[in-house]
C-alpha cells in the first residue's frame, strides 16, 4: 500500500518538491556571499512573526512573512548603510528574533505550544490545500527570480563594487535577495521548521561544490540534491514515521557525506595515476641541449 494514497502526503510531497527546488537557487547567492547563515536569522525573527500571529490570533504565516521581511531588510539596511559588520547584523538578528518569538509565544498562552512545535520542526502534513497553493506560487516566484535574474545578482555577489560601477542597480538586487530569502524562509518552515530550514538552503549548495566549478552548474546540480532529498525524505518519513524535517535535512547531510568522500577518492586516484605515467624528471634531462631546442622549435606557434 502506497503512503501517496493520502491526499496529505501528496500535498506533502508537491510542497516539499517545490521548496527542495527554491532554497537552494536561492541558497548559492547567500553561500557566494558568505552569509550562509541569515537562514538561521531571518528563521529566528520569523518565529517573532509566528508569536505575533498566535497571540493576536490571526495566520501565524502571514505574519511571519511581514516579520521575517521586515528584519531580512533591516539586516540588508545595517550592512549596507551602518557600521555594523554583517556577522554582527546576523547575531543581532538571531538573538532578538528568538527572544521576541519566545516572549510573544508566552504571552499567547500554552493553547499555543503544539503550534509552536510545528513552526519549529516543520509540519508539511499538516498542511491545506489552500496553504499548499500558496507556497507553490511563492516557491515558483523565488525560483524565476533567481533564475531570470541570474547574470546580475551573480555580479553583485562576486564583486558589488565592480557591479555599482556596471550600472546594476545595486541596493535593489541586494533588497530582492533579502525580500526573497524571508519568503523562502517562511514557506519552508513548513517542511523543515524554522530551526533547520537554512539546512535546505546550504546543504545542497556544498554537496553541488564538491562535483561542479561553474556557477551555473553548480546551481543546477544543487537544485537537484535539494529536489531529490525533499522527495527522498517525505516517502522515507512517511514509512518509517520519521520526523520530516529532520528526515530531509538528514538525507541532504548524507549526500554531502557520500560526495565529499567520492570526490576525495577520484582526486586521490587521479593523482596517483598521474604520478605512474608521467615521465620521469631527469628523462629530458638526459637530451642534449640542442635537441631539446629543436623540440621547442616544432612545437612553436608561427607569429
Amino acid at each position: 500500500m502506497s503512503i501517496f494514497q493520502y491526499e496529505f502526503m501528496v500535498r506533502a510531497l508537491i510542497g516539499a518538491l517545490v521548496i527542495g527546488l527554491s532554497a537552494p537557487a536561492l541558497g548559492i547567492y547567500l553561500v557566494q556571499r558568505r552569509m550562509s547563515l541569515i537562514g538561521d536569522g531571518v528563521g529566528h525573527v520569523a518565529l517573532t512573526g509566528v508569536g505575533v500571529g498566535l497571540l493576536l490570533d490571526r495566520s501565524p504565516v502571514l505574519t511571519a512573512v511581514i516579520v521575517a521581511a521586515v528584519g531580512a531588510v533591516a539586516i540588508e539596511l545595517l550592512r549596507e548603510r551602518g557600521r555594523t559588520s554583517g556577522d554582527m547584523a546576523l547575531a543581532l538578528l538571531l538573538y532578538g528574533g528568538i527572544a521576541g518569538g519566545v516572549l510573544l509565544v508566552g504571552l499567547a498562552g500554552n493553547r499555543s505550544n503544539a503550534n509552536l512545535m510545528s513552526y519549529l520542526f516543520g509540519s508539511l502534513t499538516t498542511t491545506s490545500a489552500e496553504d499548499l497553493r500558496v507556497i507553490v506560487v511563492l516557491a515558483a516566484v523565488v525560483l524565476a527570480a533567481m533564475l531570470l535574474l541570474r547574470p546580475a545578482l551573480f555580479a553583485i555577489c562576486h564583486d558589488e563594487e565592480y557591479a555599482r560601477v556596471s550600472g546594476l542597480p545595486v541596493r535593489a538586487l541586494n533588497l530582492l535577495i533579502a525580500i526573497t530569502t524571508a519568503v523562502t524562509v517562511t514557506i519552508a518552515m513548513r517542511a523543515v521548521g524554522l530551526l533547520l530550514v537554512s539546512a535546505l538552503m546550504v546543504i545542497p549548495v556544498a554537496t553541488a561544490q564538491q562535483l561542479t566549478r561553474g556557477f551555473r552548474s553548480t546551481m543546477a546540480a544543487a537544485m537537484v540534491v535539494g529536489f531529490g532529498s525533499a522527495g527522498a525524505g517525505v516517502w522515507l518519513a512517511g514509512t518509517a514515521d520519521t520526523a520530516l524535517g529532520a528526515t530531509i535535512v538528514m538525507l541532504a547531510i548524507a549526500a554531502f557525506g557520500a560526495t565529499t568522500i567520492g570526490a576525495g577518492t577520484a582526486r586521490l586516484v587521479r593523482r596517483r595515476v598521474g604520478s605512474r605515467t608521467a615521465p620521469h624528471p631527469q628523462a629530458h634531462a638526459a637530451e642534449p641541449p640542442e635537441v631539446v631546442l629543436e623540440k621547442l622549435n616544432d612545437h612553436s606557434v608561427p607569429s
